[in-house]
């Protein structure tokens, strides 16, 4: 079974030439899809480019992950201000005064040293039978 049963004509060498530029035309389709976040995100100056960029390679053909690098790609990347968390409304705002620190106690106030021993009292001397002289 011969797919092609005579000579060769202009019209399929015109078919040949179709199929080589449509093949080269998808390539480069694919190349410019799977680019594109990447492209996007440099172009944006945006921090992760790079993460973009790999996102979008990896998720060509899976399209859920070339979407996600697409919408990062125009998400700004915001640094959140922790100042702003502290109920400061600008950075340039100065930090709440400090509460004073309650005054330290003596160290004889924490730890009281124990009383000391009472002195010992001398003891009488035994009274024996009283001489006469």
């Amino acid at each position: 079974m011969d797919l092609i049963t005579g000579p060769l004509d202009k019209y399929d060498y015109i078919t040949f030439a179709f199929l080589l530029v449509a093949a080269i035309a998808f390539f480069y389709v694919i190349i410019a899809i799977g680019g594109l976040p990447g492209k996007l995100a440099e172009r944006r100056n945006h921090p992760h480019a790079e993460s973009v960029k790999i996102v979008g390679w990896i998720g060509l053909f899976t399209a859920v992950p070339w979407i996600h690098a697409l919408i990062w790609a125009y998400h700004d990347s915001i640094t959140v201000d922790v100042r702003s968390m502290l109920g400061r409304d600008k950075p340039d705002d100065p930090p709440p005064a400090a509460e004073p620190a309650p005054p330290a106690r003596p160290v004889a106030a924490v730890a009281p040293s124990p009383p000391a021993p009472p002195a010992p009292t001398p003891s009488p001397k035994p009274a024996g039978p009283a001489e006469d002289a």
